[in-house]
């Protein structure tokens, strides 16, 4: 919740007094049944954090505070500020002394260390990549030399980002089944699958269409061109001068980013609702396929389904068809008969995700909450879905 506060004695007053009806309408029923009557706002707290102790959905605060003209700006609340229900369970905020800096809604700083520094790109084999490393050694750290190709021309001083292929992700649309097919292929050293992409090729997942999302890059470290090519030398000196993990031959350059991320977030609910079956969980970072709170989930989704950064969906694990053995008559330890009845069975809630980083086909978001293990395959809803 964005909980401004008016700079104006009058329009303090004001905003204690009364709010309109349409917000006291939604605020009330979006309200806990255990919200506390006030709450002191403290240093280090989030508004999704002070959100959740007075909503049932955290991630509407936008609407219900930016309903209210007597909120200027909806995104600022102090440390001392006492936010507290009154008159008909409207939320009232009674500005502190605004001797510190306002609560963001969801700082960088604070989910900055559950995140990975990764990212999605179109191409690989056009990128400089590591050809060889000081004193031919298998991996490079902090402080050590790389040789890279691909890097003509470039001035001394010159800083870029090594970063390795990880993954490779693919999508088949199919209009013979609910769900669309997506496939996260593990890359090795050069960048490749090594496996047998026939059953893509001849079109046996491709009912409609197939279509490639992107490639998958991991940030490694950071490096400074020392020197160029020069007198037949056909590779670029890279001194690797950051933290960051081991380099090894085939790692890829891209230069450095500025501000990667958003310095903050938030939360809202998808700007539309993607059909059943095309927005999921493709991969968790650092993880084989399960995961959990503040972990990172690259997901089927990006721009161009409307999805950016802040966007908050639900997890759902999805039902499986199982047999109807009343039905069906079948033994116990029998599990399927030809013929034999089958129903699915409802999709299980697993928790929500906040996507924090957004390319054009896949974004990664950060797993805010969870009440069981999140799975790649699991369908992304919006954050209000009940099934």
């Amino acid at each position: 919740m964005r909980f401004n506060v008016p700079r104006s004695r009058g329009l303090r007053t004001m905003l204690a007094a009364a709010l309109l009806t349409v917000a006291t309408y939604a605020a009330a029923a979006q309200m806990r049944s255990d919200h506390p009557d006030s709450y002191v706002v403290k240093r280090g707290d989030t508004l999704w954090d002070i959100s959740a102790r007075f909503l049932k959905k955290p991630w509407l605060w936008p609407e219900i505070w930016q309903a209210n003209p007597q909120i200027k700006n909806p995104h600022l609340i102090y440390p001392g500020d006492v936010v507290s229900l009154a008159y008909l369970d409207r939320v009232a905020v009674q500005p502190g002394a605004r001797t510190e800096s306002p609560v963001n809604a969801v700082p960088l700083a604070e989910i900055e260390p559950f995140l990975k520094d990764l990212r999605i790109v179109s191409d690989i084999a056009n990128l400089p990549y590591v050809v060889s490393l000081e004193d031919g050694r298998l991996r490079a750290a902090r402080g050590q030399v790389a040789y890279v190709r691909g890097l003509e021309g470039a001035p001394a001083g010159q800083r870029y980002l090594v970063v390795r292929p990880e993954k490779r992700f693919r999508m088949a649309e199919r209009s013979d089944a609910c769900c669309d097919v997506f496939q996260s292929q593990d890359l090795d050293a050069r960048g490749r699958t090594g496996l047998d992409d026939s059953l893509w090729s001849n079109g046996a997942y491709a009912s409609t269409s197939s279509d490639f999302l992107g490639y998958e890059l991991m940030t490694q470290t950071a490096g400074t061109v020392t020197r160029g090519e020069v007198e037949g030398v056909k590779a670029t000196t890279l001194l690797l001068d950051a933290e960051g993990r081991d380099v090894r031959v085939g790692d890829r350059l891209i230069p450095v980013e500025a501000q990667p991320y958003d310095l903050q977030f938030f939360p809202h609910p998808p700007k539309q609702q993607a059909k059943y079956g095309r927005v999921t969980v493709m991969a968790v970072a650092d993880h084989d396929k399960f995961g959990g709170t503040r972990d990172v989930i690259a997901i089927s989704g990006g721009a161009r389904e409307g999805i950016d950064n802040g966007t908050v969906f639900s997890l759902w694990k999805r039902g499986k068809a199982v047999s109807d053995k009343v039905a069906s008559g079948l033994d116990r330890d029998e599990d399927f008969r030809p013929g034999g009845k089958s129903v699915r069975v409802p999709d299980e809630f697993a928790g929500h995700a906040m996507v924090f980083r957004t390319f054009d086909n896949v974004s990664y978001a950060l797993v805010m909450s969870s009440v069981k293990p999140v799975h790649t395959g699991y369908e992304l809803k919006h954050p209000d879905a009940t099934y």
